[in-house]
């Protein structure tokens, strides 16, 4: 059985590592013969670091689904240049603060002490200027107004909305994590999360644990904290092999 995993929240919590309780039951995951995917809003570029290094080659999905990573390579799908106008047309005229991801590098112009400022790995990527970007695959917006949502909405473009966080994350039309496990050939799985972003996962998985109490839960099978995700993962495994 596939096992998708969202990160942050899910099974990293300081932005940085996962716990070697975790990993430890992931270990037990592959030696059974169960596969492993890890499925998040961050980038490959930044989902690599939070990774002990047996993982690093495991499938992944990132960007919400803007990217996917299998046998070391990365496939991206960037937005149309039309639509990638109008989203920078918004920026200007709006003058928002934004993170845009290109295949690898980026261009960030919002507080640094923000979260996903944190979390981008600063040692492997440039902070560049938007207008050197050659290509966008996403792009965060911060602190939108009401306005501002209702223009991105009219546009064909998917859309999450971060409360905690106070941005909207945006990709290209049709992309979020189900897609990019359909382009790893992955159709049938058990899926952790605990985010909007991870509505899709449960709506489509076989089984769904959402991790803390999010709105989100309602959409998946179980909720549990963090501290019950290893007794959880070995119960859902010993049910596998009934």
């Amino acid at each position: 059985m596939k096992f998708v995993f969202d990160i942050d929240g899910t099974i990293c919590f300081d932005g940085k590592t996962i716990d070697v309780s975790i990993c430890e039951v992931f270990d037990e995951l592959l030696k059974a013969k169960h596969e492993i995917v890890f499925a998040s809003a961050r980038p490959i570029r930044d989902l690599l670091p939070v990774l002990p290094e047996q993982f690093r080659q495991l499938p992944m999905v990132g960007g919400n689904g803007a990217f996917t990573y299998e046998c070391g390579n990365i496939q991206v799908e960037y937005f149309k240049n039309d639509i990638l106008q109008q989203l920078l047309a918004c920026i200007h005229s709006n003058q928002l603060t934004y993170l845009a991801d290109s295949d690898w590098d980026y261009a960030f112009t919002g507080d640094t002490n923000h979260q996903v400022y944190i979390n981008i790995d600063k040692t492997r990527a440039k902070n560049r200027d938007i207008a050197e970007l050659q290509q966008i695959c996403k792009l965060i917006l911060f602190h939108p107004t009401e306005e501002v949502l209702q223009e991105i909405l009219k546009l064909p473009v998917s859309v999450v909305a971060y409360k905690n966080e106070h941005a909207i994350d945006i990709s290209p039309l049709g992309v979020n994590k189900v897609k990019g496990l359909h382009k790893l050939k992955i159709d049938e799985f058990i899926a952790f999360g605990n985010d909007s972003n991870d509505q899709c996962l449960f709506e489509h998985a076989i089984h769904s644990v959402c991790i803390g109490n999010h709105d989100v839960q309602h959409y998946a099978t179980e909720t549990l904290n963090r501290a019950e995700i290893p007794a959880t993962i070995r119960k859902i495994m010993k049910k596998l092999e009934e």
